[in-house]
C-alpha cells in the first residue's frame, strides 16, 4: 500500500509510490510520462503557470510504480493516481488514464497528457 505525502507550500509537492532513484537501483524497466500545468486548459483559465505532473510506469506491464506532482492543489491531485495504483487485478495501468473520459477543463486533465507523453515514449 502506497501512502501519498503532500508539502503544503508554494507551489504545493505532492507524490506516491516509488521515485525514479528507487526503481533505477531496483533495476526495473520503468518510463515517465509528463505533463505541463500551462499546458492544460483549467490552468490557463486560472493563470496557473507553474506545476507539472510525472508518472512512473513498468515498461512492460505499464503498471504505475509513482506519481510527483508539485504545483498549486498538488496534494489534491495526486489522490486522482493513487486511487488506480489500489486496483487490483490489473486495473493499475497507465492505460486508464488514457481510455478515461474526465472532466473537462479540470486539471485531472493532466493524468491524461502525462500517460500519453509516456506511452509515445515506448515506441
Amino acid at each position: 500500500e502506497d501512502i501519498p505525502t503532500g508539502i503544503y507550500t508554494i507551489p504545493e509537492i505532492s507524490s506516491v509510490g516509488k521515485t525514479e532513484q528507487q526503481l533505477t537501483a531496483m533495476k526495473v524497466p520503468y518510463e515517465v510520462g509528463r505533463a505541463q500545468f500551462k499546458h492544460l486548459a483549467r490552468a490557463q483559465i486560472v493563470g496557473m503557470n507553474v506545476g507539472t505532473l510525472k508518472i512512473l510506469f513498468h515498461r512492460e506491464t505499464k503498471e504505475i510504480l509513482g506519481i510527483h506532482c508539485f504545483g498549486e492543489r498538488a496534494a489534491e491531485i495526486i489522490h486522482i493516481g493513487q486511487a488506480i495504483m489500489e486496483q487490483k487485478g490489473g486495473g493499475n495501468t497507465i492505460e486508464y488514464f488514457v481510455n478515461t473520459t474526465f472532466n473537462y477543463p479540470t486539471m485531472a486533465e493532466a493524468y491524461r497528457v502525462a500517460a500519453l507523453n509516456g506511452l509515445n515514449r515506448l515506441f
